[in-house]
């Protein structure tokens, strides 16, 4: 009979570890439990390399902050919001999803909230259940989310909706103000989302200071923003990346103007 391999991911050990044990007690699931995200990282990073890698992870919500991983090991990199500092329970997620993207996520929370519950599933969990569910409830979700299942309590369902039309609203206009961009501009942009300082971009792109401060105030005057933290928040929104600091070398007297 195959297992279905999961792991909690919970900072109250005492939870964390009543739930492990109680899925643990069914005969087809097989279970682990990290009382914190560096744990989790180690446990997710070391059944990849053993070649025996979790089916479903189970996240608090409110997970407590951890450090990102290294990305050394299998896990892979995390995107963008997670790679800086410290991060919570979504953010967890965001990482698995582009590290692990075979593993499932389901979100437990102790409140139902539309907003975040939204956030999750944009993070690329596949369901979020409350922590005072029953254990049949929950063994459906973890069962359901193998199946390619989507898992959201009915109270929430209206309230996670209208969210994720709010989000796609805002996305689909961040990227009308992005489109408008030139490509220098956009290379500027992501350069900014990157973290880089104007002398920086300017080494980076073989360009004056000068120059580069010009494509930055066009960038927010384009963009509609007063700020490089607002820049950069609309361009997240949009799906703009980072440039890539190791690789995507942009060479002098490119086709980029």
């Amino acid at each position: 009979m195959s297992r279905i391999r999961v792991l909690v991911v919970d900072d109250h050990r005492i939870f964390a570890e009543s739930l492990a044990a109680a899925l643990a007690a069914e005969p087809d699931v097989e279970v682990s439990a990290a009382g914190s995200g560096p744990a989790a990282l180690r446990c997710l990073d070391r059944a990849a390399t053993e070649g025996r890698r979790f089916d479903v992870l189970l996240v608090d919500a409110d997970l407590g902050a951890v450090p990102p991983p290294d990305g050394r090991g299998a896990f892979g990199a995390v995107p963008e919001a997670v790679g800086e500092g410290a991060v919570d329970g979504i953010s967890l997620v965001a990482g698995v999803r582009s590290g692990q993207p075979g593993v499932r996520t389901v979100v437990i929370a102790e409140r139902d909230d539309p907003r975040r519950a939204a956030a999750a599933l944009q993070a690329g969990a596949s369901g979020w259940v409350a922590k005072d569910c029953s254990l049949s409830r929950l063994l459906s979700v973890i069962r359901g989310v193998l199946r390619e299942e989507t898992h959201l309590p009915p109270a929430l369902l209206t309230g996670v909706l209208r969210e994720l039309t709010a989000a796609r609203k805002h996305r689909t206009e961040s990227e009308r103000l992005v489109e408008s961009l030139t490509p220098r501009e956009r290379e500027v942009l992501r350069c900014m989302v990157a973290g880089l300082g104007r002398k920086a971009v300017a080494e980076r792109l073989f360009l004056s200071p000068h120059t580069v401060r010009t494509h930055m105030q066009n960038v927010l005057g384009k963009l509609g923003v007063h700020s490089t933290l607002a820049a950069v928040a609309l361009a997240r929104r949009a799906g703009v990346g980072p440039v890539d600091l190791a690789g995507d070398v942009v060479e002098r007297g490119g086709q980029l103007a």
